[in-house]
């Protein structure tokens, strides 16, 4: 870990509303980097009921990067389908490095052709925009970060126009993935309730954004445990998971047998469900611990340039968001795209069983975020066609032949 970290400067805050604050965000220096990724073809992807693969490979990402970092100390952000992250030059080679690998990988393990860049900030800032970072304490040893600035949207807009990308790794590579699984089962939304994936980005008037925001926060937060789907003792845990094909391909050893990753995963998974099932303590494993702080330190709520969440609703609290944010958009307050499913998906970075600080990223579990996004960009397309024509056949009438 570099001697001076910036990132862990910044003080934690514990109230998510405070996400909208300016004062809680803090640049980071312009020698630092950011990183972006995604899935191109990811909405195909959902569309064939990939969910879970589509994940997967988001986390990759972080988990590939935080092994090359050899800490978690680095800020960064779930996505769905790929991640963002923001990380000091010191280990820049080794980054760039895990995101070639990760990219063959996601080709090669699972047929996705992932999309990874790097940009310096000081060329983000030089566009006008910024990378201002604040941190979200979870729990005591986990905080998630929250980015502002339009700074990571913008690099993550440049990658899917084709700049500063890293090429992929040459066949046969392989990230380091140790630490990431995925052997919670699906989360159900609670007894007449339903699960939403929200995505709200601010207009031109961020003010107005943040009226808007406030106000959703309080139809959420009347909910118990501020309208998270996870319940308070953990998720469920089946066996064998659903997700054990996938762990296996992560966490194959370079040139290994595929069979025996599958075969060391089931054994794993068979006495995490025994341990699960007991509640007994072994080797410093606290099954109950383990579980409660997976309830804690999932991130079903975040602020990358906008709002992200995945949260349990109610009918009338689906009504009443949806309404919210529907005449909120009409106004030109902010663009939003939100889906509906009865499940969520988890997926994990454990760095260690025995220690609290591990990472838990949450998404809807039939289309999440990539569904989400996609109603929101078409929304968005579809103003700004109807904005462009409008134009046109005002230049129409003005024209004196």
């Amino acid at each position: 870990m570099p001697v001076n970290n910036p990132y862990l400067d910044i003080p934690v805050f514990n109230d998510f509303a405070k996400v909208l604050d300016p004062s809680i965000y803090h640049e980071l220096p312009d020698d630092w980097w950011v990183g972006t990724s995604d899935i191109a073809g990811s909405t195909k992807a959902v569309a064939a009921g990939r969910f879970k693969d589509v994940n997967m490979v988001g986390a990759s990402v972080i988990c590939a990067v935080s092994n090359a970092l050899g800490h978690s100390d680095y800020p960064f952000i779930f996505g769905g389908d790929g991640a963002g992250f923001a990380c000091p030059p010191d280990h820049i080679d080794a980054v760039r490095d895990a995101l070639a690998a990760t990219a063959t990988w996601a080709n090669e393990a699972l047929g996705f052709d992932l999309r990874v860049a790097l940009i310096r900030i000081a060329e983000i800032r030089a566009t006008g925009r910024n990378v201002r970072v604040a941190r979200y304490a979870v729990s005591p040893p986990v905080s998630y970060a929250m980015f502002s600035g339009r700074g990571m949207k913008w690099a993550e807009d440049q990658m899917k126009q084709g700049d500063n990308l890293v090429a992929p790794a040459p066949a046969g590579t392989q990230p380091n993935l140790s630490g990431l699984s995925c052997r919670w089962s699906p989360i159900k939304a609670a007894e007449d309730s339903e699960i939403l994936s929200i995505i709200v980005l601010p207009g031109e008037d961020r003010p107005l954004f943040d009226v808007c925001a406030a106000k959703l926060f309080d139809i959420l937060d009347s909910s118990p445990r501020k309208s998270s789907p996870i319940p308070a003792a953990g998720p469920a845990f089946k066996f064998p998971p659903s997700g054990l094909r996938l762990e296996a391909l992560a966490t194959r050893a370079p040139g290994g047998s595929l069979f025996k990753a599958w075969v060391q995963a089931l054994y794993i998974s068979l006495i995490a469900l025994i341990l699960f099932k007991t509640g007994k303590s072994v080797g410093g494993f606290d099954p109950v611990r383990y579980r409660d702080y997976t309830a804690l330190n999932t991130d079903f709520r975040k602020f990358g340039d906008g709002l992200w969440m995945t949260v349990n609703c109610t009918p009338d609290q689906s009504r009443d968001i949806e309404d919210l944010l529907l005449e909120a958009e009409q106004h030109g307050d902010i663009h939003f795209g939100v889906h509906h499913q009865k499940t969520a998906l988890m997926t994990c970075i454990v760095p260690s069983v025995t220690n609290d600080a591990h990472f838990h990223f949450l998404d809807g579990g039939e289309g999440g975020y990539t569904a989400a996004a996609t109603a929101c960009k078409t929304k968005m397309q579809k103003m700004a066609d109807a904005l462009k024509q409008a134009r046109h056949a005002s230049n129409i009438s003005l024209d004196p032949a």
